[in-house]
């Protein structure tokens, strides 16, 4: 297959290679070419441009077999969403009409459940969040669903497909907030500590978007997210316990802050990927995604007790 990755970093660079060791043709389209040396070492064939300028894009190459959106914000307020997300997927839709892919896999988040009472949610489950940011987030699967059954008004009735994954806080080398919280030991822990934390291997994600490119029906939505969601308060004893260390200190909840920053409490499913995309978890919860993160670090140097 031509593959063409929007955003190739944390998740996209490695999932192009993994990719092109597959034997597919992958491009890997970033806004700057500075990591250019970066992808051609993956095996990737580097690509310039920014997707919320539509000029940039209208230079590359198409005919590609599948593309995958895995483009991140890399911060900031509803308003640098929107250009990205919304803005960006909107241009992308426009500039591939002329030749759709087979597949288009878009990389949205479990923030768009706003559910607080510690629930399961499913892709059924209602998406009405208030954190601005994740308002903007649905606002693009909207796009894109509306793209995926024929009714946006630029597709002339021809269907594009679309597939939307949901996907829950990413971990691995060197990324996971709480994690690293930890081990600068400025770790806390809010209120009795029993708020759910929803989790995804950097590694499983990648399985995950390729099972979606080779299996997934188009229009179709899907929560990424492994088989385990866990406590804070758990999350923490079980480092503790993992690390030697002591528990985080806890502090009282803040519902104001919570409110402000769109923070939840849900436990998010992930049934329907399992049962329809077939996809088995190399690190099915997160103590077996941190037992190798650990054994990673130790064998670096980067644990430094």
């Amino acid at each position: 297959m031509r593959v063409l990755i929007v955003g190739c970093g944390y998740v996209g660079l490695p999932l192009g290679k993994v990719l092109a060791r597959q034997g597919h043709e992958v491009f890997g389209l970033r806004r700057s070419a500075l990591a250019a040396a970066e992808l051609k070492a993956a095996g990737i064939v580097p690509l310039h441009a920014d997707i919320t300028q539509p000029a940039t894009l209208a230079q590359l190459p198409r005919n590609f077999d599948w593309v995958v959106n895995c483009t991140a914000s890399g911060g900031g307020g509803a308003a640098d969403y929107r250009k990205i997300y919304l803005e960006g997927n909107s241009n992308l839709l426009a500039w591939l009409a002329e030749a759709p892919p087979q597949k288009f896999v878009y990389t949205s988040s479990t923030s768009v459940y706003a559910q607080n009472d510690g629930s399961i949610v499913t892709e059924q489950s209602v998406t009405a969040p208030d954190a601005e940011t994740s308002k903007v987030l649905v606002e693009t699967e909207k796009l894109l669903l509306a793209a995926a059954n024929g009714s946006r008004r630029e597709s002339l009735g021809q269907k594009f497909p679309a597939v939307i994954l949901r996907v829950a806080g990413i971990y691995g080398p060197g990324r996971g907030h709480s994690f690293k919280s930890f081990l600068r030991g400025d770790a806390r822990i809010e209120g009795d500590g029993t708020r759910w934390l929803n989790m995804i291997h950097r590694d499983d994600l990648i399985g995950v978007i390729i099972a979606a490119l080779e299996n997934a029906q188009a229009g179709e939505i899907f929560n990424a997210a492994d088989n385990a969601p866990v406590t804070k308060r758990n999350f923490f004893e079980w480092l503790a316990a993992e690390l030697k260390r002591p528990m985080p200190p806890t502090v009282p909840a803040d519902p104001e802050t919570g409110h402000r920053r769109g923070v939840t409490n849900k436990r998010v499913s992930n049934t329907k990927l399992r049962a329809e995309l077939k996809y088995e978890f190399q690190f099915p919860d997160f103590r077996a995604g941190y037992a190798a993160e650990i054994a990673r670090l130790k064998q670096d140097g980067g644990l430094d007790f």
